[in-house]
């Protein structure tokens, strides 16, 4: 099965908002498109996203707790990978999300960051409308 990871802002675009490509993505992965690959890391990341006061009017404390529970017992969970070597030379701290794919054993990363997107890595790193359309080309082969 595909793995992959979702940045954290692939998952808050897919959880505030009601349509559109990362909550297409949120969908696919419920349907079971594909398995998706966090750490107690991520999710701590998302959590505290999910709890900044600008994103109230969009999920309620809730929502976001509920979908935090979601992930923990229904995705590929992962201890936090060591501290990774330096993989993107713009971003340090995209060299987390290559180190918790590569340890996860993913096959993509899905990320709407430039730097990450710029960069030739293994795995691979999409943004979220071409990961859509990759993953419907795997679909179609299956």
């Amino acid at each position: 099965m595909l793995r992959v990871v979702l940045d954290v802002n692939v998952l808050i675009s897919a959880v505030i908002a009601q349509s559109g490509v990362p909550r297409t993505i949120l969908r696919a992965w419920r349907e079971g498109q594909f398995e998706l690959v966090v750490s107690t890391h991520l999710l701590a990341e998302l959590a505290d996203v999910l709890g900044r006061p600008h994103l109230a009017r969009y999920v309620t404390n809730g929502e976001a707790q509920e979908f935090a529970a979601t992930l923990r017992e229904s995705a590929f969970v992962i201890e936090d990978p060591p501290a990774a070597e330096r993989l993107v030379p713009r971003d340090p701290d995209d060299d987390y999300r290559v180190a918790l794919a590569r340890v996860g054993r993913a096959h993509m990363i899905v990320n709407r960051d430039a730097n990450l997107l710029e960069t030739d890595l293994q795995p691979p790193a999409y943004s979220p409308r071409d990961f859509l359309a990759r993953l419907a080309e795997i679909e179609g082969l299956l």
